[in-house]
């Protein structure tokens, strides 16, 4: 039977050993919200019974649906100011699920070459499936994400613990070993995020500032052109627009500094 092939967490075995062709199990959205479930509270676990073979469809089918919440999450929160994009954050239930499914292959080529040479005896298919189930606490960090910086942090220190579990759990490394290889590498991690999310709020924050300063130009430039008795006055628009103008130049000069200066070197 079909639901005899699909693995869930609960199991202690993996659907492997009782039928190969576990990927025309289907999808199951309870499986999945089980499998994330157990990714959070019980890491150990979920790698120790995971199985490191079956094909990609199943992994990929939680990374989608992982990024469509988390992105769903984040353009919510936008919608409501807590994020600090604006409605641009609404983008993301869209783009997240399709950057994610893209990312989520070339992170696990990256740590598939980094658990061979440190010793690990499975193929890509296993490392994928590692990256794949980790992207379940993404709906986590885009709440989390409310407070600045904190999302990083949360992103990233978890991100590495749940890489040191599969590789003493899937790839049978030392936990010592583990911890020291990705403990560095989250460092180093970890500070270029933050850097990264630091240059992106302040250029959020100039920009904010530059589009109030044109709202004002706007305003101004509606008072200036009108003579004493409220009417248009041709001369004084013309120099109103003459200044406006100037003032235009300069706001974009100054917005495209910004952006020069915010790109990393």
């Amino acid at each position: 039977m079909a639901e005899e092939n699909q693995w869930t967490p609960a199991s202690d075995k993996s659907p492997g050993e009782s039928n190969s062709n576990n990927s025309s199990s289907g999808f199951d959205l309870g499986t999945v919200i089980a499998q994330a479930k157990q990714v959070i509270t019980d890491p150990g676990t979920f790698y120790r019974n995971m199985p490191k073979s079956g094909g990609f469809g199943e992994p990929l089918i939680f990374v989608i649906v992982m990024g469509a919440l988390a992105g769903a999450i984040y353009g919510v929160l936008s919608i409501i100011g807590l994020t600090g994009a604006g409605a641009a954050g609404l983008g993301a239930i869209i783009v997240a699920p399709i950057a994610l499914s893209i990312g989520s292959f070339i992170s696990a080529a990256i740590l598939f070459v980094i658990w061979k040479l440190m010793g690990s005896p499975h193929d890509y298919q296993t490392a994928y499936r590692c990256v794949a189930y980790a992207t379940a606490i993404l709906p986590v960090v885009a709440i989390v994400s409310i407070i600045p910086y904190l999302g990083t942090v949360v992103r990233t220190a978890w991100g590495v613990w749940l890489v040191i579990t599969a590789s003493t759990e899937v790839h049978g490394r030392s936990k010592q070993t583990a911890t020291l290889v990705f403990g560095i590498l989250g460092v180093i991690g970890l500070l270029s995020g933050l850097s990264g999310e630091y240059a992106q709020r302040e250029l959020q924050e100039k920009l904010a500032r530059h589009a109030e300063q044109m709202e004002e130009r706007f305003q101004s430039l509606e008072k200036m052109g009108l003579g004493e008795d409220g009417e248009v006055d041709p001369e004084k628009m013309g120099r109103a627009l003459g200044e406006f103008m100037q003032g235009m130049q300069q706001a974009g000069k100054s917005a495209q500094q910004d952006l020069q200066e915010a790109e990393p070197e």
